[in-house]
């Protein structure tokens, strides 16, 4: 392995972090949205029914997750295979 794999697999590691973050903001966030909006009173409808932001968490949230931490094995690889 050349040296500079190191350096790689830390670089990889901060973009998977990065990715699942944001699937898990852009995946999730609509729907915690509404549910917030609702329970403070701000939609018309007390109790809204939300069914495409639930598919939209439904299938970015295990994606985000195993993003995130792959990334984050990869960054703690990369972290001790330096020292």
């Amino acid at each position: 392995m050349l040296a500079s794999g190191f350096p790689r697999l830390r670089t990889l590691g901060a973009t998977l972090v990065r990715v699942g973050i944001a699937g898990l903001l852009l995946g999730s966030g609509p729907l915690f949205l509404v549910d917030g909006l609702s329970r403070l009173g701000l939609l018309r409808d007390p109790n809204p029914n939300p069914v495409g932001f639930g598919i939209l968490f439904y299938f970015t949230f295990k994606p985000s997750v195993a993003c995130l931490a792959a990334g984050l094995v990869l960054r703690l690889i990369a972290t001790v295979r330096r020292y």
